[in-house]
C-alpha cells in the first residue's frame, strides 16, 4: 500500500489526470486549470458512489491531520516579511561550543574601545549566548560569566573594514549595541553567521515602538536587505537610520552624562597621584622663583639679608635714572616687565645694562612688581596696625621713636630690606628738579607696595591714607630712625 500511494503521488505530479481516473473520479476542466491538493481532497469527501471507492481514495490522499491547518503562501516574498514558514520549514539551527573572538564596540549607542575575547558561543532561537568557560564548565563553576545578545530585530553582516582580522561580522542589537565576531577559519565564521541571520529572520517582532506612536514597527520591514542572502547589498544608509532611531535619547542623555563622568574621575585621580611641590622641587623639575616668594625664605636660599634682585634694580636705577622725569611715577611697558620677570623666575643670567632694558621704567616696575607680590608684605601684618597707631601720635620726637622701635623689632631681612630701599628713596629725592618725584608722590606709590592689611575688614580709603603718610613719614626722617650717615 505504501508503494502504492508514492506511486501515485509521483505519477500525480507529471499527469493530474492520471491520479483521477485510478481514484475513480471524472476529471472535469476546472480542476485541470487549477491542480491543487486541497481541491482533491474536497473531491474525496463529496464521493458518495460506494464504499470501497471512499476507502480506496482515502488510502491515496493526504488526510487533514496532514495538511498545514494555516493557508501557505505560495511566494518567498511573502514568507519572509509575515514570518511563516512554510510546510517542511526548518527551525533555525542551534549551534554550540566554537570559540569566536569577541568584541563590544558600542553599548546602547555610546562606543567602546575594541577589546577582543575568546568567548564560547550558544545560538538559541532568539538569543546569542557568549560564555566566557565552555558550557559545561560554566554550568558548574560560580560566578561564570555569559554575555546574551537578544536577536530580536538585530541587523547582521559581514564587516571586513571594521578589524584588520578574518572572517569579520558585526551584530547590531535593536538597542544600538554593536558585537564584533570572528572565527579563525572561514567556514566556522560562516556557518556561525548563516545561523544567526536565520535565528534573527525567524525571531518576532521589534520591541520598540516608533516615535510617538503607541504601534510597533513590522518585524523587518524596515531592516536593511531583509530577505536577500546577499548581505553586501544591504543599504547602509537605512541602518543608519535604524541607529538613530533606537538609540537617539540614549546617545543625548547617558552618553553626555557618561562622558562627564569619566572627565571628572580622571581628574580626581590626577589631582590624588600628583606630586607634592616639595617631592617636585627636591627632583629638580620645579625651581623656586623669586617672584611671588617670602621674603625670609628667598633670603636664606641666597644667604644674604636683602634680595639679590632689589639690590640689582637699585643699582641699576642710580646708574641712569635718577634725573628720568617721573622715574617711579611712570609705568613701563608692561611686556617686557613680564619678560624681565621670567628671566628672574628661571635664575638666568640677567644684565641690566643690555639694550632691551634701557627704559628704566621697565626696572623700576618690576621692583615695584617684586614687592607687590610678596605673599607677606615688607612690613608684615602683624606691624600694620601698630604703624597705624604710631603714625598718629602728635609729638613728632615721640613718634619717631615708636616708629624706629617698630622697624627694630621686625626680622633682618625686612629691616635691611627696608634701610636699603628707603635709603636709595631719599636719594632720588635729591634729584627731585630733575625727576620731579616728592615726598607726597613717593608715598602715593611705595604706600599700597609696601604695606597693606591681612584681613581688609575696615574702610580701604582710610587705610590708604594711612599707607601713605607712614610712607611719607619714614621716608622724611629717614636718616633718623635708619641711622644713615649725613654728607
Amino acid at each position: 500500500m505504501v508503494d502504492l500511494r508514492a506511486s501515485v503521488c509521483s505519477d500525480w505530479l507529471y499527469n493530474p489526470l492520471d491520479l483521477f481516473s485510478t481514484v475513480g473520479i471524472s476529471a472535469k476542466p476546472p480542476l485541470l486549470m487549477e491542480p491543487r491538493p486541497g481541491a482533491v481532497q474536497m473531491r474525496m469527501k463529496s464521493s458518495q458512489s460506494s464504499g470501497e471507492r471512499l476507502s480506496q481514495s482515502r488510502s491515496m490522499v493526504l488526510q487533514e491531520s496532514d495538511l498545514q491547518q494555516n493557508p501557505i503562501s505560495r511566494h518567498r516574498r511573502n514568507q519572509s516579511q509575515h514570518g511563516v514558514l512554510g510546510v517542511g520549514g526548518a527551525e533555525p539551527p542551534e549551534l554550540k561550543g566554537d570559540l569566536l573572538n569577541v568584541a563590544k564596540i558600542s553599548d546602547g549607542g555610546k562606543k567602546q574601545r575594541k577589546n577582543w575575547t575568546g568567548m564560547w558561543g550558544e545560538l538559541t532561537s532568539d538569543q546569542l549566548l557568549l560564555h566566557k568557560e565552555r558550557q559545561q564548565e560554566a554550568g558548574t563553576k560560580a560566578g561564570a560569566k555569559t554575555d546574551v545578545v537578544q536577536l530580536c530585530g538585530a541587523v547582521i553582516e559581514w564587516t571586513p573594514d571594521k578589524s584588520s582580522r578574518k572572517n569579520v561580522f558585526q551584530i547590531t542589537t535593536h538597542t544600538g549595541s554593536e558585537y564584533l565576531l570572528q572565527a579563525e577559519s572561514y567556514s566556522t565564521a560562516s556557518k556561525w553567521f548563516d545561523g544567526i541571520r536565520k535565528a534573527v529572520d525567524s525571531s518576532s517582532t521589534l520591541p520598540l515602538r516608533r516615535a510617538n506612536s503607541s504601534e510597533f514597527p513590522p518585524r523587518h520591514s524596515s531592516l536593511p536587505g531583509h530577505g536577500s542572502t546577499n548581505t553586501k547589498q544591504r543599504n547602509p544608509v537605512h541602518r543608519r537610520s535604524i541607529n538613530m532611531f533606537v538609540s537617539s535619547k540614549l546617545k543625548h542623555s547617558t552618553s553626555d552624562s557618561a562622558d562627564k563622568n569619566g572627565v571628572k574621575n580622571r581628574l580626581k585621580k590626577f589631582i590624588i597621584r600628583r606630586p607634592s611641590m616639595k617631592t617636585l622641587q627636591e627632583k629638580g623639575l620645579i625651581k623656586d622663583r623669586v617672584f611671588g616668594c617670602h621674603l625670609l625664605t628667598l633670603c636664606e636660599r641666597e644667604g644674604s639679608t636683602v634680595p639679590s634682585f632689589v639690590q640689582l634694580c637699585l643699582d641699576a636705577i642710580e646708574k641712569r635714572g635718577m634725573d628720568v622725569d617721573g622715574i617711579y611715577r611712570v609705568s613701563g611697558n608692561l611686556s617686557t616687565v613680564q619678560k624681565l620677570r621670567f628671566i628672574v623666575d628661571q635664575e638666568e643670567a640677567l644684565d641690566l645694562d643690555h639694550s632691551q632694558w634701557e627704559d628704566v621704567h621697565v626696572v623700576t616696575g618690576a621692583l615695584k612688581m617684586f614687592f607687590r607680590e610678596l605673599p607677606e608684605p615688607l612690613f608684615p601684618f602683624r606691624a600694620f596696625q601698630p604703624f597705624v597707631e604710631a603714625i598718629k601720635i602728635k609729638d613728632s620726637r615721640q613718634k619717631v621713636q615708636a616708629v624706629k622701635k617698630l622697624i627694630q623689632d621686625l626680622p633682618r631681612p625686612n629691616q635691611d630690606t627696608m634701610k636699603l630701599l628707603f635709603s636709595h628713596l631719599h636719594r632720588v629725592l635729591e634729584f627731585s628738579r630733575q625727576n620731579l618725584m616728592s615726598t607726597q608722590g613717593i608715598g602715593i606709590v611705595f604706600g599700597p607696595t609696601l604695606m597693606w592689611p591681612e584681613l581688609d575688614g575696615g574702610n580701604m580709603a582710610v587705610n590708604m591714607v594711612y599707607q601713605n603718610q607712614i610712607i611719607e613719614f619714614i621716608l622724611i626722617e629717614s636718616r633718623d630712625i635708619f641711622s644713615l650717615d649725613r654728607k
